[in-house]
């Protein structure tokens, strides 16, 4: 268990109740996950013997936290394009830190809190790693022809930036304000990008820990757009003049060897839930194809297609965006009819896609523990239920709750249904007497997909106003915290009998500027509750060294490729006012 200090003066206390969560306690509701036994332990140290190699060598949490702390936050220091950005390729650098906002537009700010106020929870929330199998045949990157959005040069890389990422987490030393323990890491979907088992395959080792090799099909060399000579793509190991390395790009001889190879994960040193996201539940992160023949042989066959007139990419792009094709019927005929321009690879079998169920019972296998709980918040009854939404117990007095958003219609948007809704209003009215945090991948604004689940027509869909009316009716809710659209953006709400939360949506980690986010709960002592937000960001080094092309450096890498990626958006990590903040509430 972690040593909990209560400090005196200035500093805050500790709730007696954080002794509990910090020991990932018990599950409140079937699908919940359990606390970390004896003989899972045992199993986990079976199953994946180079954990504790690689935990011993990740920089981890001092026994005794100080609070409060800066370090390691982007309140201390924040990855800053230096000289020169806004032309050509720009290197990045420490910079200075975010302050934190305080806002209370939901209740007042009082003097003399931070000597009173008693931490409650702390957590930390990761969102969108977007795990890419980047050789994989059902993957639309040739859409960059007519939208450079459409693929990133540091795709190749995410395993390694979500190492580091972990690497953070572990050395953090408690929450930033309270200096509480951190009970927990959620990440709230979209933890692979395309379906694919390969990606489930890396993600589960990258969060519990073990040795992980970021390739597919040919284990001797690459085969993907980034060595196809095709000059819409970074080709950094090529002496080609391709678009990117005209924008400034370098040439990397050994790169795609380095970004293939064998990298070591530690894994996080502290429990870890799991919420899904349309791209786990999806192939592409919109299509309902599942038991599609044909794209299944695609995904493990020896065919990819690479490139395609800009007309073509925008007819194709315009029909995902609309979702006209939620099961992937034109998408199937469109890449028959390409057939014959698609490049030979190395067929696979780790690239099919995976069920629901599959994704359940992954999470459930003792080789992906680490830490705990089992299951990671999933549990054998959602496998017999066909459910990913559970319940568990962060500390006596607060309750979590995971939510499925994604359609199984289809479509990237999202939406949850009525048995689900009437779920979740059921456990809220049952935990009456604990706060409540809810956890999801979709935002209010991005659940707008209310086609119907085929497997289940009659269970009427939901979008988020419905979700935001729901939580506004109990009193309990603190806080909705999810991801998917990329960016920061903290969101008050308030019911029609004047409750309110605080909606809370992060970055992911896959764009620029790559964060996660440490939230804590604190009781104020005055009749108001305070949520602190801090931001962090992987432990790899701001500046990029081209030379260096181990797993750090390649680390490093990855950060400065998505500053640099063509089209990169500039306001994902949001406005002051949703980065580090002090969000206020009143009290019951």
């Amino acid at each position: 268990m972690s040593r909990i200090r209560s400090t005196t003066g200035s500093g805050p206390g500790v709730h007696r109740r954080s002794v509990l969560a910090a020991t990932a306690a018990v599950a409140v509701a079937g699908g919940a996950g359990y606390a970390l036994r004896p003989d899972e332990a045992a199993a986990t140290a079976a199953a994946a013997p180079d954990r504790a190699a690689a935990l011993a060598s990740s920089r981890q949490a001092p026994a005794a936290p100080l609070a409060p702390y800066t370090r390691g936050t982007t309140l201390a220091a924040l990855a800053t394009p230096g000289s020169g950005a806004g032309s050509g390729y720009r290197r990045l650098a420490d910079g200075p830190g975010w302050q934190r906002v305080v806002r209370d537009g939901l209740a007042t700010a009082k003097s003399g809190r931070e000597s009173r106020r008693t931490a409650l929870a702390a957590f930390v929330q990761l969102t969108d790693l977007h795990l890419i199998d980047t050789q994989h045949p059902l993957r639309l990157e040739y859409l960059r022809s007519t939208d450079v959005h459409a693929w990133r040069p540091q795709e190749a890389l995410t395993v390694q930036g979500a190492i580091a990422l972990v690497e953070r987490i572990n050395a953090l030393r408690g929450a930033p304000v309270t200096g509480a323990p951190l009970h927990f890491a959620m990440t709230t979907g979209d933890n692979t990008d395309n379906n694919a088992r390969t990606e489930l395959e890396w993600f589960l080792t990258v969060m519990s820990g073990g040795r992980v090799t970021p390739n597919s099909g040919d284990p001797r060399h690459y085969e993907g757009v980034q060595n196809s000579g095709l000059t819409q793509y970074w080709q950094p190991d090529a002496a080609v003049r391709d678009a990117d390395k005209q924008r400034g790009f370098p040439h990397l001889d050994g790169f795609l060897a380095a970004a293939t190879r064998e990298v070591r994960s530690p894994g996080l040193n502290l429990p870890w839930y799991s919420t899904v996201g349309n791209h786990d539940a999806m192939p592409l992160g919109c299509y309902a194809s599942h038991g599609d023949s044909y794209l299944t042989e695609l995904a493990v066959g020896g065919r990819k297609l690479m490139e395609l007139s800009a007309a073509e990419a925008a007819r194709l792009q315009t029909a995902l965006k609309q979702a006209d094709d939620p099961r992937g019927a034109q998408y199937h005929d469109f890449l028959k009819a390409h057939a014959r321009a698609m490049r030979p690879v190395t067929p696979d079998e780790k690239r099919a896609p995976f069920t629901p169920a599959e994704y359940l019972k992954a999470h459930l296998d003792a080789a992906y523990l680490g830490p705990g709980p089992h299951g990671h918040g999933y549990s054998t009854a959602n496998v017999e239920a066909g459910t990913q939404y559970y319940s568990f117990r962060i500390a006596d007095d607060v309750l979590g709750i995971s939510l499925d958003t994604t359609d199984p219609g289809g479509h990237y948007e999202g939406s949850i249904g009525a048995a689900q809704l009437a779920w979740l209003n059921r456990t809220l009215t049952d935990h009456a007497d604990s706060y409540a945090v809810v956890f999801s991948h979709h935002t209010s604004k991005t659940m707008d997909n209310t086609r119907p689940d085929p497997a289940h027509p009659a269970d009427r869909r939901h979008d988020g106003d419905d979700v935001v009316a729901l939580l506004g009716r109990h009193r309990n809710v603190l806080a909705w915290v999810n991801g998917h659209i990329h960016r920061n953006a903290v969101t008050p709400h308030t019911g029609s009998d004047g409750h309110s939360f605080w909606e809370i949506s992060t970055a992911s980690h896959v764009d620029h500027p790559q964060l996660a986010r440490v939230i804590e709960l604190v009781d104020n002592k005055d009749g108001t509750l305070s949520l602190f937000t801090t931001l962090v960001e992987s432990s790899a080094p701001a500046r990029t060294d081209f030379t260096d092309l181990s797993q750090t450096g390649l680390a490093a890498l990855y950060r400065e490729l998505s500053l640099n990626a063509p089209g990169a958006r500039t306001d994902l990590a949001g406005d002051a006012a949703d980065r580090n903040t002090e969000l206020l509430l009143k009290k019951g």
